[in-house]
Order: C-alpha cells, then structure tokens, then sequence
C-alpha cells in the first residue's frame, strides 16, 4: 500500500488542492447567500423557494462531495511515508483548522435546515461574521502547510 501511496503522491496532492478549492469555494458562497436570504428575501415566496433550492444543491452537489474528496486525498497524503512529520506543530495546527472547518460546514447545513423549516433567527450581521471563519482557517491552513513556521 505504502508503494501505491508514493507512486500516487503527485496524483493525490493534484486532487486534495482541487478538492480543497472546490470547498472553499462553497464554504465562502454559503453563508453569502444567506446573507442575501435573509435580507431581500420575503418567507413563503417564489424567491425564498428559488434561494433554497441553490443553497440546498450547493450544498449537496458541491461542497458535500468537495469535502468528502478533501478528507480523502487529505488522509492518503498523510499516510503517505515521509510527506508529514508528527513531531513538528505545523501538521496539528491544520488538523485543527480542517476539523473546524469540517464543524463550520456542518453548522452552514443546520443553518440551511433553519432557512428550511422557516426558523432562521440569524441576521445579515451575523451570516457575514460567520463568513470570516473560513477566511482564518484557510490562512492558519496554508501558511502552516506552505510557510511551516511552527
């Protein structure tokens, strides 16, 4: 298996960054459409049907598998001999960015579930506070992966 994972390396990498952007991409876009949902958008009407058939798919058709893929080539690459090094800080400060990240995904459905049901309680405000979260962890993220500074 360690062969396989070697010879794989550059393929796993090449997938785990396009999966990571694929994520990110819904992670950023979610909470700005709840932003929008919950300030121009009337419950009940056409448009409120409309902006949770696009959160629902995005959700499920994109960040969904984005994330599963994400953690997936994200194991292999730290099965992978040689590529992480449990000694050093930098991989487990990622490891708790990505867990967070995985959380804050999972909190974005539960919002979408509230949006559903008809009892969202969260403001604008408070969606586009929220959107800072990924911002951050995609930062500790990266310059702990690129940079290794720990």
């Amino acid at each position: 298996m360690t062969d396989f994972l070697i010879t794989a390396y550059p393929w796993t990498k090449s997938l785990h960054v396009i999966s990571v952007i694929a994520w990110m991409a819904g992670i950023f876009y979610l909470p700005r459409l709840f932003v929008y949902h919950v300030e121009a958008i009337e419950k009940g009407s056409s448009t409120d049907a409309l902006f949770q058939t696009m959160e629902r798919r995005l959700l499920r058709a994109i960040m969904n598998p984005a994330m599963i893929a994400t953690w997936i080539f994200g194991l292999m690459l730290v099965f992978t001999p040689g590529i992480v090094d449990w000694t050093e800080i930098w991989p487990w400060t990622k490891a708790a960015s990505v867990l967070t990240l995985t959380w804050f995904h999972h909190w974005l459905g539960l919002r979408r579930k509230d949006f559903m049901s008809g009892k969202n309680t969260l403001t604008g405000r408070q969606y586009r506070l929220m959107n800072e979260v990924p911002t951050v962890l995609l930062i500790i993220i990266v310059v702990s992966v690129i940079a290794q500074p720990f």
